[in-house]
């Protein structure tokens, strides 16, 4: 069940180039939120800007209220964000959306995060009874995000760059069909955030290896709670399409890849 409520910057700071990490004391969110779920956030003194903006949740403490989003400054709203102090409020509404479902005891997971797909990942990382192995890529080495972090949380790091200053060179989807194959028999579940032509090259690569994929995709929102129909997507359907709409903010952001309609 999703809550508004008032949180405090505890922390706000650069992390390398135009990322940035910010620290919120969210108690109410914090409890409920789950792995692959974001908040909207509105922001203070954007009175002009009457739309939320959307997070992934990065990280969620229940025990103590900690609740952390990473971010990319792209725009007024992110500069904006970027600025703001330890002690200023921003005004919450989540945990919205439907998240990435737990791994079984017994399985694999592989999770495959492109640039700040990282961030949606790290809770379900966190929260994963098993160690997952954990495919990261991006441009460069500073497109790398949270690579000590899913360390530390036990688990295998893979990297990849496209320009090949870090790990493999080229494209993070290029470690995914050798970390499947090198599974043997054992069961597998892959989770993925990233750009959408990334996210279609992971359904394809799972459908190839017949093991499920939850997908959380990159899409523009407005309302963020279904209302508006700005974040539609196509999903598989028994209608004479063979699709229908669905919404990426209320049906989503995470989809089973195998109900979703590429073409």
């Amino acid at each position: 069940m999703s809550v508004q409520e008032d949180a405090t910057i505890l922390e706000n700071g650069q992390i390398r180039g135009d990322y940035y990490r910010t620290l919120l004391q969210a108690s109410r969110i914090a409890a409920t939120v789950s792995p692959g779920q974001f908040i909207h956030v509105q922001f203070p003194a954007l009175e002009h800007r009457l739309l939320r903006r959307p997070f992934s949740v990065c990280d969620a403490d229940p025990r103590t209220g900690y609740l952390t989003i990473i971010y990319k400054v792209v725009g007024e709203g992110t500069r904006h964000l970027a600025a703001l102090a330890p002690g200023q409020t921003l005004n919450l509404l989540g945990g919205l959306g439907v998240g990435f479902s737990l791994p079984a005891v017994g399985t694999l997971p592989v999770v495959v995060a492109g640039g700040y797909g990282a961030a949606a990942t790290h809770l379900l990382v966190r929260r994963a009874p098993v160690p997952c192995r954990v495919l990261i890529g991006g441009r460069t080495h500073a497109d790398l995000l949270l690579v000590e972090e899913f360390r530390n949380l036990g688990a295998n790091v893979e990297l990849a760059t496209d320009d090949g200053t870090v790990g493999h060179r080229g494209v993070v989807t290029d470690l995914l069909g050798p970390a499947l194959a090198s599974r043997g028999s054992h069961p597998a579940t892959v989770y993925a955030c990233g750009p959408n032509a990334m996210l279609a090259t992971v359904a394809s690569i799972a459908q190839t290896h017949d093991v499920n994929a939850e997908l959380s995709l990159d899409h523009a929102m407005c309302c963020g709670v279904g209302a508006c129909l700005a974040c539609v997507i196509k999903r598989k359907a028994d209608t004479p399409e063979g699709w229908e709409y669905v919404r990426t903010c209320k049906d989503g952001p995470v989809f089973q890849a195998n109900t979703l309609y590429w073409g």
